[in-house]
C-alpha cells in the first residue's frame, strides 16, 4: 500500500513563468444554475449532469466543471461512475467539481460537519475522476477575530488536505468574499496551509477591489484553477469592465498557470445564448 510523504513546507507558487503554457477550456455547471432539476415548485430543470456532458460535447468544450450542488441527491459510486462513464463516451474531461463549505466555524459540530462533507466530495471527486475541487475559505461570524477566522481555515484546509494528498485531488480556495474579499488574505491563508494540494481557485470576477488585475496577478502563481467570469468590477466602481480574454489568458501565462480555466458565466442575459459567445470568445485566446 502507498504510503503519503509528510509536507511540512508551506504553500509555495505552483508555477514558473512559460509564455507556452497550456491553457484549457472548460465550462462550469454554475453557469445553468437555473436550468438543472429540483425546482422550488418542484418541476424537473432542463439539464441534469449527462445533458451538460451532452452540451460540453456539442459546444466543443473539452472540460466540464461539475458543481456538486447539481449532482442527485447523497450520489452514490454507482451513479457517480455513470456520469464519469457518459464524459469519457462524450469525449469530455471532467475539469473538477465545486463545494459549498466554511472553514471559521469554531471548534464543534458544525466546524466538524463542514470538514466531514469536504472529506466525502474528495472521495467523490476521486470517484468520477475530477482532480480539482472549489472551496471556500468561509466569512466571519459577528464579533469574529479575523485573524482567529483565517487561523481556523488554516487548520481545516491542512485536516481536508491530508485527505487530499491520499486521493490525489487539489483542493483549491475561492476568491470569494469573506475572510478572503482581499488579495493578501487570501495569499496569508494559503501560505500558510501546509499541504502541497492546496492552492488558489482563482475566479477573475470576484476582486472588487482598487486594483483588481494587480490581485488577480499577485495570486495567480498559486492557482490550480480558474474560474472565468468575463467580467472584472473595481472599488466603487459603477460599471463591469466588459470581458477581456486575451488580458486574461497574458496574466495566466505571465504568472506560469498552466490548466483549466472554466468559464463560469454568472451574467444577467440568457446562459444558452451568451455562453456559446464567451466560449467562442474565450477558446482562441488559450489555444
Amino acid at each position: 500500500m502507498a504510503t503519503v510523504t509528510p509536507w511540512a513546507g508551506a504553500v509555495e507558487p505552483l508555477h514558473h513563468p512559460n509564455p507556452n503554457a497550456r491553457l484549457r477550456l472548460s465550462l462550469a455547471a454554475y453557469s445553468f444554475r437555473d436550468d438543472f432539476p429540483e425546482k422550488k415548485d418542484g418541476t424537473p430543470g432542463r439539464l441534469d449532469m449527462f445533458s451538460f456532458l451532452d452540451y460540453c460535447a456539442a459546444q466543443d468544450v473539452p472540460g466540464a466543471e461539475l458543481t456538486s450542488y447539481y449532482f442527485k441527491p447523497n450520489p452514490d459510486d454507482a451513479y457517480l461512475t455513470q456520469v464519469r462513464r457518459h464524459a469519457h463516451l462524450a469525449g469530455v474531461t471532467i475539469s473538477g467539481t465545486a463545494v459549498g463549505n466554511s472553514f471559521t466555524h469554531p471548534p464543534g459540530p458544525k466546524r466538524e460537519a463542514e470538514i466531514a462533507g469536504v472529506k466525502k466530495w474528495i472521495q467523490r471527486a476521486a470517484v468520477l475522476g475530477a482532480p480539482h475541487i472549489r472551496v471556500f475559505a468561509g466569512t466571519l461570524a459577528p464579533g469574529q477575530d479575523p485573524a482567529e477566522a483565517r487561523k481556523l481555515c488554516v487548520g481545516a484546509l491542512e485536516e481536508c488536505g491530508e485527505t487530499a494528498a491520499q486521493y490525489g485531488i487539489f483542493l483549491g480556495v475561492e476568491n470569494h468574499g469573506g475572510i478572503v474579499a482581499e488579495a493578501d488574505n487570501i495569499l496569508e491563508i494559503v501560505r500558510a496551509v501546509k499541504s502541497p494540494w492546496v492552492g488558489i481557485n482563482l475566479d477573475t470576477g470576484n476582486f472588487h477591489t482598487a486594483d483588481p488585475w494587480g490581485d488577480l496577478a499577485k495570486c495567480a502563481p498559486y492557482a490550480v484553477n480558474v474560474q472565468y467570469k468575463g467580467y472584472v468590477r473595481a472599488r466603487n466602481a459603477t460599471e463591469t469592465e466588459p470581458p477581456n480574454p486575451a488580458r486574461t489568458a497574458k496574466l495566466l501565462r505571465d504568472a506560469g498557470y498552466a490548466g483549466w480555466v472554466a468559464l463560469e458565466y454568472e451574467l444577467k442575459p440568457d446562459p444558452w445564448q451568451k455562453v456559446p459567445e464567451m466560449l467562442a470568445a474565450l477558446r482562441p485566446q488559450l489555444g
